[in-house]
């Protein structure tokens, strides 16, 4: 499978590193980049430069990777209170590995790649905006690009071509023992709802979800709300919501899992799960990896850079809002100064229609075999 113009692989690669912080999504964006170079380089041991809950999440986990180093926090590089001491012990860490091929798919490099470059690796292949340093082998990175494909340029500028276009994420049977005392009761398949989103932009009104829920409980199923703690309301609203109008025991059915699943238990849930519907978020990504069929609620700037690409399994209602509702500001120019408003641009996305895909979805997908 050819996507771009591969160059030639670099000679006597044995240690590679991958540059790839950010979210849980990010690393699933990441992940048919990282299994494309494991497979031009068999040979070669890949650590993957993350944060910590990338880290997490492959722990004990079978993948391409093959080490994992939490990356320090540094400006550009990982948030947080800045300890230059602390990152030039790490990076001295780092140079003691001395790594063959250093990849960069952590943004358009402004920090990234002066970052990477300490590193003091043989050969270095990334992504570069303009004003960003240049690595030995560098593609513009331009903000609308499907991010699998961003990362899949980058792996082949190393001579790394494509196996899939799609993350796969392994779901151990250890995770679906853990999740099923988490399950709601009885027999009906099982919807899971994702309402979170880092920005809050992404989000659906939980009252739509909640509508969808109390479908979903009408037509026999059973609905488990995931979510960590800091969206604990948002799931406990939905939970209120949908199952004020449903039967008590049709009402057991919707139960909210908000703060108390982990990363495996959270993966094993989905496996169980008929259909997964959830925002433009990590988990609905975690979930489309993991095999599960997922409808998912974009805003259209956001489908291009992150949305699935098939269809037989997965589902995308889109928003084609343009401005921000508050103030008119143009939203679809990447780089502009964002507005102040924390407004969902998703609002429009109707009820009936995501309803509708998690029917058709639910009659025609398997949950996920492990």
């Amino acid at each position: 499978m050819h996507l771009g113009h591969p160059r030639e692989p670099f000679a006597d690669i044995r240690r590679i590193a991958v540059l790839r912080g950010g979210g849980l999504g990010d690393l699933m964006f990441a992940e048919p980049a990282i299994r494309a170079l494991k497979h031009a380089y068999p040979e070669a041991e890949i650590t993957l430069l993350c944060f910590p809950a990338q880290a997490a999440l492959l722990a004990g986990r079978p993948s391409p990777v093959d080490h994992v180093e939490v990356l320090p926090v540094c400006p550009g590089i990982r948030p947080g209170a800045d300890d230059p001491a602390a990152v030039e012990a790490w990076l001295q860490r780092m140079r003691a590995q001395r790594f063959d091929l250093a990849v960069q798919v952590h943004g358009g490099g402004r920090f990234s790649n002066p970052f990477l470059l300490q590193l003091g690796p043989r050969h270095t292949v990334g992504l570069a905006t303009p004003d960003a340093e240049p690595l030995e082998r560098t593609i513009a990175y331009v903000y609308y690009q499907h991010e699998v494909f961003r990362a899949l340029e980058v792996a082949g500028l190393a001579g790394a071509e494509p196996l899939t276009l799609e993350a796969e994420l392994t779901v151990t049977a250890d995770d679906r023992r853990r999740a099923e005392p988490l399950l709601p009761p009885g027999p009906g398949p099982l919807l899971v709802i994702h309402p979170g989103a880092t920005d809050p932009r992404r989000r659906w009104p939980a009252d739509r979800f909640a509508d969808v829920a109390g479908k979903a409980l009408a037509g026999g199923m059973r609905v488990a709300v995931v979510a960590d703690d800091a969206e604990r309301e948002i799931a406990d609203d939905i939970v209120s919501r949908g199952g004020a109008s449903a039967a008590p025991e049709d009402a057991a059915r919707l139960v909210s899992l908000a703060g108390r699943a982990d990363l495996g238990q959270l993966l094993g849930i989905f496996s169980h799960a008929a259909v997964v519907l959830g925002n433009d978020s990590g988990p609905r990504h975690l979930a489309q990896a993991a095999g599960a069929a997922t409808v998912g609620i974009f805003w259209i700037g956001n489908l291009i850079n992150a949305g699935p690409l098939t269809r037989e399994r997965h589902r995308a209602l889109l928003s084609w809002m343009t401005r921000c509702p508050e103030c008119g500001i143009d939203v679809t120019q990447s780089g502009a100064e964002r507005c102040e408003h924390d407004v969902s641009f998703v609002t429009d996305v109707p009820v009936q229609d995501v309803s509708a895909a998690v029917a058709e979805l639910t009659a025609t997908s398997r949950p996920l075999r492990v």
